[in-house]
């Protein structure tokens, strides 16, 4: 089968003049969904060439958020994603020179880009320029990567101020947002505000993850006692927010770190 389509191709591109802008971006998203991507570029570069300088089928928005996508979902560490987000820098930059306004999936491309290859600031220089050059407005998603990269680098205090901006904004954060604000509050020794943000995903009806509620607990008995950490477990269980078994392996995280202390706290 990509043989066959292969062979067309080639034809397709041998006739000077032949084609469409819709055509080629099926074209390139074929080769993308193929993990072609050499292929998906060379038809890009066709597109892009002198001699159709005045033809109908010049790369469009369209053309450039296909290969955005592509690009973007190859990576598979930060390392791999900073080499595949140079490339994606270099086409955004085609894609402004060449006259084309990036639109809201084009500019959470370079932002979540940005963020995955940990390169963070670069992220929020793309948010803070997104009204005022791009005359673009952030949706949910644009400050959902920016508050789960500011977390990873446990810059919290940056997170909480791009997550109260979110909600005024009327966004509800999301589940990977709101645990990673929680995670990164608990472990900076904000147990307080940590818990606070933890009730409020529940209110908004955002899943807690189990890492979530291991991390929150450890840092109750580590900051605190035993017996507040019996106390949050016990109200998870009252809010019907862990099941049985969920419940049982937070008991066993407790008794495996503090052993007879939580038998003891348990028999009171």
């Amino acid at each position: 089968m990509y043989q066959e389509m292969d062979d067309i191709v080639n034809q397709l591109l041998a006739v000077p003049f032949i084609g469409s802008e819709a055509l080629f971006n099926t074209v390139i998203y074929y080769f993308t969904q193929a993990r072609k991507l050499t292929r998906a570029v060379h038809v890009f570069k066709h597109m892009k060439s002198g001699r159709n300088l005045n033809c109908c089928f010049r790369p469009s928005l369209r053309t450039y958020n296909i290969l955005f996508a592509a690009f973007l979902g190859r990576g598979s560490n930060s390392y791999i994603n900073h080499v595949y987000m140079e490339t994606i820098r270099c086409l955004f930059r085609q894609m402004v020179n060449d006259g084309i306004k990036p639109d809201i999936f084009s500019l959470n491309t370079m932002i979540k880009g940005y963020v995955l290859s940990l390169h963070v600031n670069d992220a929020l220089r793309i948010f803070h320029q997104m009204g005022v050059i791009y005359d673009c407005q952030p949706n949910a998603l644009t400050y959902d990567c920016l508050i789960h990269g500011l977390c990873a680098q446990g810059r919290t205090n940056n997170a909480k101020e791009l997550c109260c901006e979110m909600k005024t904004k009327g966004f509800v954060p999301s589940s990977k947002s709101y645990n990673s604000l929680v995670n990164s509050l608990a472990l900076g020794g904000e147990i307080e505000e940590a818990v606070n943000y933890l009730w409020e995903m529940t209110d908004k009806q955002r899943s807690v993850d189990f890492i979530t509620y291991r991390t929150v607990l450890d840092e109750i008995c580590r900051q605190g006692t035993i017996q507040e950490g019996m106390r949050f477990l016990q109200e998870l269980q009252e809010k019907d927010l862990v099941d049985g078994h969920a419940y049982r392996k937070l008991l066993y995280v407790l008794e495996d770190d503090y052993g007879n202390s939580v038998s003891n706290v348990g028999n009171r």
